[in-house]
């Protein structure tokens, strides 16, 4: 098979990556002109790729986003031909891996150094990519290859980020472009913050400003099908339009950015500390303090390509912006083409008269001639020095300069180094620049650099209809700043590794986070000091904040454990940790001019960058042919799914939940729970594990429709009681029994620490724990408070948690054309007991603390009587079960479960399970669904 493989990013996957072959779309053969075009139409349609799936699912933990991307394709000619998988991401984040799965093929991403010399060219090759290709803020990813006639492909892509806090928001934001209406497309975004989650809300989608993108009928609020849960510290968003939906919204697929936009609950002056295995990250984002004097000069590109649109949603951004300045501001404007032209000879105090006055030669300005950035930056600069310091304006005001230009350097001094070193010696650090790009031939590059060097920040804004919008919400991020002169500390021998602590400014709505790692683990308090400049006084913010983790780590007691692989969960705020001290490295590697210092970091950066497997512009990405040992969902679970379930397995031990994840996180499109024997299923057929004695046992219960038995009832101790409601169907033909039943309702009744309902069916979940709530098993939620928890999967299962300690998984198990024998039903399985009490009892409950062993003087069995026996000719093997001080006779058997999916050998136990349960079938019968009975036996007390 041919493999042609062209990536094209704004960072370097390989560094002799192939071109790519021809189009990607249109594949389909030549026909002839006699041909009527509606047939020739549709044969292109029929060929054409076809993309069966297109899911996104993000895992955002403090912060930090996890993003794994899923595509499916299908090629449906007769042919082998070209198809094509792309995806914008956001242009800070990192890709972590890459995987393709090319028929039975696995080729996967290996992250290696990228030798110096493409380094530098690299970046320019970014900034056209992204210019070209991409997005405002994004860049693309583009894989192609080369698919056998009839065969299936499927392209995984895992990227990380860090959310920034603007205008006190954080936005994720997920491309959802699959170029085509897709059978199954799901976008799953889960927040997980400590602090508290604050203003969650999901914006309609932000279409495309490339032709051919659309917008729904509804264009305000989340998009179609989208379903909302969240509680106090987690929320749960999903997407998931039908085709239907997808045409309303834009026929040829292109749907737009689907965004989840949100802040968090803050509290203390010095910010939040959270702590996880050895590494801390510090969130500072003070908020009612008096805002700080600003002193700005707005200097503004009026050369001769400004003409038009450009110009004049300038102008009406600038009008906006200067009637949003402070009395206690002070300001001037300076145009610039081949002429600088500077409004006043210094900066003037914000009046009404001012104002106006500005805006009067704002409007006269007109395009004509080249463009002088060099000397335009070098005027702003000098009239903030000659106005500040003479005039005494406030000791504690900011200086800032708003830089707009839509070209590169065409008059004056036109080198990039030489405009960057005149400017950083010009500025001193006194003087903050804060650059726009306007439109598609800006020199973004230098933009950039400039506001990197100078303590500023820099933003494209996209010659289109919203071109001042964007213009007035970048100059909401400054238009307020706080503080000035920040300086974090901690004790030099509490803390290693540390990132940048020093920063020039902060404005109100954004946010300082700083990382590093723990010295000493052993210590339980982290002194924090932060010392400022705000409007009225010097700033010093001292604290001892408890650094105890409060959150359990992965691999810890009763946390995850390793993935397959023996790869371990990642550590969020490791990554954390890890990203911000790459950004830093990158944008001192940009800033150096000196050969031997660049080559330091570039070095150091890469080392780390090859380490945490991220991809940056010192590494490159290199894809291999996967061992053929490996299946390739199997190969993918190992090498693809760090980043998508590495996260989720850390949300549940963050949570307190101690669920072992089992095979199916390496399967995610495999709805099957495969994480407990002991269950009660099907018809139903109860399984118990003793895992200490390699063995399970399994016994049946023939009960009656409108029996409710007590699964599990620990009421007294953790305050958990678990029931199940049996129904009838007809026995199968030719079948021994007269009749069937099946678990139609499981009720679990929580009575700590405070007491909840749950009733769980095939159709619904209600959870009342004082706010009743309806959940439909049709569609994927998580909602809980106060260490209950109920995450729906949708049509597969329930995971209830209490307190993080107790676990229950309820399977769905429903049919589309059922047979008269056949009924919807639950499965009930028992995924963690770890705080259930040693008194729990119940049909499943009274197993969970007890061992068994089969007796040596069993018939027919070996040395090791945890081994399968032997079958005796035409007969089955027989033993005796010593549990609970009871002697049970088994027989070996082979039953499925798991709704007949998966097999299980154990020894069963006949006649409704005599002598293996304490007291007969009927001592556990309850009452009611919520029958909370907490003393065995007849006659025994009842009551809720």
């Amino acid at each position: 098979m041919l493999l042609l493989l062209g990536l094209c990013l704004a960072l370097p996957l390989c560094a002799g990556s192939l071109e790519e072959a021809g189009t990607w779309g249109d594949t389909s053969e030549q026909v002839g002109l006699r041909v009527p075009r509606q047939v020739r139409l549709l044969q292109r349609l029929k060929t054409k790729p076809l993309m069966t799936e297109f899911s996104v699912k993000s895992t955002i933990i403090s912060r930090y986003a996890f993003t794994t991307v899923s595509c499916r394709m299908l090629n449906r000619a007769s042919k082998d031909q070209e198809v094509t998988f792309q995806m914008q991401i956001p242009a800070a984040a990192f890709i972590t891996n890459f995987t393709m799965l090319i028929g039975n093929q696995v080729y996967q991403g290996e992250i290696t150094e990228r030798d110096e010399k493409p380094g530098g060219q690299v970046k320019e090759k970014r900034n056209k990519t992204a210019e070209d290709n991409g997005e405002k803020g994004t860049e693309m990813f583009r894989a192609s290859v080369v698919l056998p006639s009839k065969d299936k492909a499927a392209f995984f892509l895992s990227y990380e980020e860090l959310l920034q806090r603007r205008l006190g928001k954080y936005e994720h934001v997920v491309s959802v472009r699959p170029q085509q209406l897709v059978g199954r497309l799901t976008v799953e975004v889960n927040v997980l913050e400590r602090s508290g989650i604050a203003e969650l809300e999901v914006l309609r989608l932000q279409n495309s400003r490339r032709k051919g993108s659309g917008s729904g009928e509804d264009d305000s609020g989340p998009p179609p099908s989208t379903v909302i849960h969240h509680n106090e510290t987690f929320a749960h968003v999903v997407f998931k339009p039908s085709v239907v939906q997808q045409a309303k919204i834009a026929q040829n697929g292109i749907l737009g950015d689907f965004i989840v936009r949100y802040d968090v609950s803050r509290e203390q002056s010095i910010g939040d500390i959270q702590v996880l295995n050895g590494y801390f990250v510090h969130y500072f984002a003070p908020r009612d303090l008096p805002p700080l004097p600003k002193n700005v000069v707005f200097v503004l590109d009026s050369s001769a390509s400004m003409v038009g649109a450009k110009l004049r949603q300038t102008k009406d951004a600038l009008f906006t912006i200067l009637h949003d300045l402070r009395p206690q501001d002070h300001f001037n404007i300076i145009g610039f083409s081949n002429r600088i032209k500077v409004w006043k000879d210094h900066l003037v105090s914000v009046t009404p008269n001012n104002v106006r006055d500005g805006k009067v030669y704002i409007h006269h300005m007109s395009p004509s001639g080249g463009t002088d950035i060099n000397g335009a930056l070098q005027t702003g600069i000098a009239l903030l020095h000659d106005s500040v310091a003479p005039h005494d304006l406030e000791d504690r005001s900011v200086s800032l300069i708003v830089f707009l230009t839509d070209g590169k350097p065409t008059v004056g001094e036109t080198h990039t180094p030489k405009i960057l070193n005149n400017t950083r010696e010009a500025a001193r650090g006194r003087v903050c620049i804060f650059t726009v790009g306007i439109g598609d031939d800006v020199d973004f590059r230098l933009l950039e650099k400039l506001s990197l060097e100078n303590c500023g920040f820099t933003r494209h804004v996209h010659e289109d209809e919203d071109a001042g919008a964007q213009l007035i919400g970048f100059y909401d991020e400054i238009r307020t700043p706080l503080l000035s002169d920040i300086r974090v500390d901690y004790p030099p021998d509490a803390v290693e590794q540390v990132t940048r602590t020093l920063f020039p400014n902060y404005f109100n709505g954004s946010e300082i986070i700083v990382a590093g790692k723990l010295a000493d683990r052993a210590k339980d308090r982290l002194h924090v000091e932060v010392t400022a400049s705000n409007s009225k006084k010097f700033v010093v913010l001292k604290k001892d904040v408890p650094v105890e983790p409060r959150w359990g780590g992965s691999g810890g007691p009763g946390g995850p454990g390793p993935q397959g692989g023996g790869q371990e969960d990642p550590n969020p705020l490791e990554r954390l940790w890890s990203y911000l001290t790459l950004k830093e490295l990158q944008s001192s590697w940009l800033q150096s001019d000196q050969e031997q210092e660049r080559d330091r970091l570039r070095r150091k950066a890469q080392a780390l960058a090859v380490a945490g497997r991220f991809l940056t512009p010192f590494t490159s990405m290199k894809l291999r042919p996967a061992p053929q040992a490996h299946t390739p969902e199997a190969t993918y679970g190992l090498a693809g799914m760090s980043a998508a379930m590495g996260p989720e397995m850390v949300m549940q031990s963050l949570q307190g939940t101690h669920l072992q994840p089992g095979p199916a996180l390496k399967k995610p499109y495999d709805p099957r729970i495969k994480i407990s024997k002991t269950s009660a299923d099907g018809d139903p057929h109860f399984v118990v594990d003793f895992p200490r004695s390699r063995l399970t046992v399994c016994f049946n219960i023939d009960g009656q429709p409108g029996d409710i038995l007590r699964l599990v009832s620990d009421h007294a101790d953790s305050g958990v009681t678990v029931n199940g409601e049996l129904i009838g169907a007809p026995a199968p033909p030719h079948g021994h029994k007269k009749q069937r039943t099946y678990f139609h309702a499981i009720t679990i009744l929580v009575n700590k620490p405070q007491r909840s309902y749950l009733e769980i069916t095939p159709s619904r979940v209600i959870v009342d724990g004082g706010d009743r709530q309806v959940l439909p098993c049709n569609q994927s939620t998580v909602v809980g408070s106060r260490g209950l928890e109920v995450s729906v999967s949708a049509n597969a299962n329930v995971t209830v948690t209490v307190q993080g300690t107790v676990a229950f998984v309820i399977l769905f198990h429903l049919y589309k054309k059922p047979a008269p024998y056949q009924r919807n039903h639950l499965g009930f399985y028992i995924a963690n007991g770890q705080g259930l009490s040693g008194n729990c009892h119940g049909l499943l409950g009274q197993f969970l603390n007890q061992e068994a062993r089969l007796t040596e003087e069993a018939a027919g069995l070996s040395k090791n009587p945890t081994n399968p026996p032997v079958p005796e000719a035409g007969g089955r093997s027989k033993a005796i079960l010593m549990v609970k001080g009871h002697q049970v006779p088994v027989v070996w058997k082979q039953r499925k479960i798991y709704n007949g999916e998966e097999q299980v050998d154990c020894w069963f136990a006949g006649n409704n399970a005599a002598n293996l349960i304490d007291g007969e079938y009927k001592d556990y019968l309850a009452a009611h669904p919520f029958d909370s009975e907490t003393t065995f036996g007849p006659g025994a007390p009842r009551g809720l």
